[in-house]
Formats: structure tokens, sequence, C-alpha cells
């Protein structure tokens, strides 16, 4: 199992590390990337046709105009992820409607503005329909989840 995370610039890194610590937790694969869909629109097509040989699914961080996920799922096969990286304009609301507004027949599953670790938390989902061993890690991680909920409510109860 392995996931291509591709980032339109460098800069959007410090978010996306977000989710790669998630892929790590759960002990998926991945290649992190950075390929422009306008400054390198070339080898983004290359990357997008030929990720099925290597990939299960794909990440596309983005933000202003945002198309790299558009523009990979155009190509691809393979399902896409897209994560809208806040930007310096529009406090990252262009990026996500860039990123959700795609024409019918291109679909990109797209999670909220910088919400790294829900992008790779789909993408195990997704994984888990094919990997046994990452939905047994999934519905221990809900369970985890679920305790520290309760716990929070003890907390507060204790409180009052």
């Amino acid at each position: 199992m392995k996931v291509a995370v591709i980032m339109g610039s460098d800069s959007d890194l410090p978010v996306v590390e977000k989710g790669l610590k998630v892929f790590r937790k759960f002990g998926v694969d991945f290649d992190a990337r950075v390929i422009s869909a306008h400054r390198t629109p070339f080898e983004a097509l290359e990357f997008a046709k030929n990720a099925e040989n290597e990939y299960d699914l794909i990440i596309g961080a983005a933000g202003k105009a945002a198309h790299l996920p558009g523009v990979l799922a155009g190509v691809s096969t393979l399902p896409v992820i897209g994560l809208p990286i806040k930007s310096s304009t529009m406090d990252g609301l262009d990026s996500l409607l860039s990123i959700v507004q795609m024409p019918s027949g291109v679909p990109v599953a797209t999670v909220a503005i910088n919400g790294a670790e829900n992008a790779a938390l789909l993408a195990v989902q997704m994984l888990s329909i094919k990997y046994d061993e990452l939905k047994v890690k999934f519905k221990e991680y809900k369970a985890e989840m679920a305790e520290a909920v309760k716990q929070k409510d003890v907390n507060i109860q204790s409180q009052i």
C-alpha cells in the first residue's frame, strides 16, 4: 500500500507534514513530492498518467488557484483527495472552492482547509477496503478517540 502526496509548492509542507505523521502512525508507505500544475504541467500530467503503477491513491495539496488535485484526477484513474492549503488570499477559501467545484466526471474528494490529518485518515479508510490490517488499525484508532472523549466527559463531570 502506497500513497502519493503531491504538493503544488514546498511551502505546503508544514501543513502536509501533519498528514504524513498519520501515515507513519498507521504504517502506510508514501512518497511526498512537489509538482506544480502551473509551473511543471507536463510533469504533473506524466506523474498522473503513470501513478497507478506505483500508488493506491493520491493526495493533492494546493493553495490559491489549487488546480493540482483536479489536474491529477483528470488524468489518473486513482482516487484523488484534495487538500486545500490556506493561502495569503481569502484565508484558503479560494483553494477550497477551486478543489471542491470539479466538473461532472472528474471527482476529487475534498477535506477542510489545511485538513491534512483528515486527508490522511480518509486515505487510510479508503485503503482499508483493500488492506485488512489497516481496517483493524483504524477501528483501534476510532476506539481510542472514543475513549479519550469519555475520559474528558468524566473530567468535566468531576469539575462541575
